[in-house]
């Protein structure tokens, strides 16, 4: 069941953007992530939970989309994300989140997949114009945006070719293809 789960979770980066998620259903993902490990058991994490058109709208605005595909600005309108998650360190508990960023969001998004939705972690975001955005306090540090909703793409697990190269591309169909390494290229 888990290994069925990992494999659903992939990278999904346009969605039926009317499909709603319910704020009730982004709390229960937080919730997931507020029970998964802390290093320490610190809990620095904090979340922003957005599922509103003008909130999301907002966010948007400030994410940049799959870097390998330089010609492609992110999804369009109506494939847009119907929902947000903004991971935040709260830097009054602690100045480094150590590991729990990449528990919780993983656990984020196992959640997600359960409940026959999708997910994206984007890193790259203009932490500081999203900051202003949001009208966040200081000690609040933009970690990672967990973009959210109802996957409209197919996206395929594909064997890594001899070159090594771990670039994923979209084919003629739109399917989005992701190389993995082998198994027994993994285990030293």
């Amino acid at each position: 069941m888990i290994k069925e789960l990992v494999a659903k979770n992939r990278s999904y980066r346009r969605f039926y953007e009317s499909h709603i998620i319910e704020m009730d259903t982004l709390k229960e993902l937080v919730d997931l992530a507020r029970l998964s490990s802390s290093a320490a058991n610190l809990q620095p994490l904090r979340y922003i939970l957005s599922n509103t058109e003008d909130k999301n709208k907002s966010i948007f605005e400030t994410l940049a989309w799959a870097g390998y595909l330089k010609d492609w600005e992110g999804p369009e309108k109506g494939e847009r994300p119907s929902a947000y998650i903004i991971m935040l360190n709260d830097l009054d508990v602690s100045k480094s989140p150590s590991i729990d960023l990449g528990i919780a969001a993983q656990s984020i998004l196992l959640g997600a997949v359960e409940r026959n939705l999708g997910g994206c972690m984007i890193g790259n975001i203009d932490k500081k114009k999203l900051k202003l955005k949001l009208n966040l306090e200081d000690n609040y540090e933009i970690l990672l945006v967990v973009a959210l909703g109802k996957p409209k793409e197919e996206v395929i697990i594909e064997s890594m070719d001899s070159t090594g190269d771990v670039k994923y591309w979209r084919d003629e169909n739109s399917v989005h293809h992701v190389p993995k390494r082998s198994l027994d290229n993994i285990i030293l």
